[in-house]
C-alpha cells in the first residue's frame, strides 16, 4: 500500500506541473497573439468616389427647325412642283395674305372637283427637293434628328376631306429614292385654323426629298375643296 501511495503522489506531481505548463503556453501566445496586434496596425479602405470613372454619356444634337414653307420669300427648303396627276385640276396661291395663321402669307389651294371629275378622280401636290425631282437625280436633305413635321391647316368651309398629308415616299423605283415615309390622314378640316403634327420618331430621315405633300379625290369631297395650309416645318 505504501508503493502505490508514492506512485500516486508521483503521478499527481506530473499532472500538475503539465497543467500549469499549458497555462503558461496559453499566456505566452496570447502575449504575442497581442504583440503582434500592436506591430500590424488595422487597415481602413477608403472609396474616393470622386475618383471614380463617370459614364459616358452621348451628346444629342439639337435639331433645328427646318422649314417647307413659313411665308413666300423665305428660305423656304422644298417648291411645290410636284402637281399630281397632271395638275390641271389644281391652283395653288403660296403668297395668299387674308387672314394667315402665322406671319405675312399662307398658301390657298384649290381642287376642282368638277375638273377632277372628268379626270382621275383624285390629286394632290408634293414639295420637292429640287424641283419636279421625283427620284430620277440627287437632292434631298438630311433630316436626321427631327421628331415631327407640324403644319397648319384650315378648310374655306369646313368639312374637306384630305385622305393623306405626307413626308417622303419619292422615287421607290427610282436611283435616289427616299429613306422613309410618315403620314396623317384622312384628316377632315374645319374652318378654323388647326395645328396638325406627323409623328417620325424612329423614321430613317436620312435623304427626304418629299418634303410635304397632300392627296385628296372626289369621293371624299364631292362639291368642292378649297383650303389653307401655313407654318410647315420640321422640328
Amino acid at each position: 500500500m505504501k508503493y502505490s501511495y508514492n506512485w500516486i503522489v508521483l503521478i499527481l506531481s506530473f499532472s500538475l506541473s503539465g497543467c500549469h505548463g499549458s497555462n503558461s503556453t496559453m499566456q505566452e501566445t496570447s502575449a504575442n497573439t497581442n504583440s503582434v496586434n500592436e506591430v500590424l496596425p488595422s487597415v481602413k479602405v477608403t472609396i474616393n468616389e470622386t475618383n471614380l470613372p463617370t459614364p459616358v454619356t452621348e451628346k444629342l444634337i439639337e435639331f433645328k427647325p427646318f422649314a417647307v414653307y413659313k411665308d413666300k420669300g423665305s428660305f423656304n427648303k422644298f417648291a411645290p412642283s410636284g402637281y399630281m396627276p397632271t395638275g390641271e385640276c389644281l391652283y395653288m396661291n403660296d403668297a395668299w395674305t387674308e387672314s394667315c395663321a402665322q406671319g405675312k402669307t399662307c398658301i390657298k389651294v384649290i381642287y376642282d372637283i368638277d375638273c377632277s371629275k372628268k379626270s382621275r378622280n383624285w390629286a394632290g401636290i408634293y414639295w420637292l427637293n429640287p424641283a419636279d425631282n421625283w427620284g430620277d437625280r440627287r437632292g434631298g436633305y438630311n433630316l436626321t434628328g427631327a421628331q415631327k413635321l407640324t403644319f397648319w391647316a384650315r378648310g374655306e368651309k369646313g368639312g374637306e376631306r384630305i385622305e393623306e398629308f405626307k413626308i417622303g415616299g419619292v422615287g421607290r423605283a427610282m436611283e435616289y429614292p427616299d429613306s422613309d415615309s410618315a403620314f396623317i390622314g384622312p384628316v377632315i378640316l374645319t374652318k378654323e385654323w388647326k395645328e396638325y403634327t406627323i409623328d417620325l420618331r424612329g423614321k430613317e430621315l436620312s435623304y427626304i426629298s418629299g418634303g410635304f405633300a397632300w392627296v385628296s379625290n372626289t369621293d371624299a369631297n364631292a362639291e368642292s375643296c378649297v383650303f389653307y395650309l401655313d407654318e410647315i416645318e420640321y422640328k
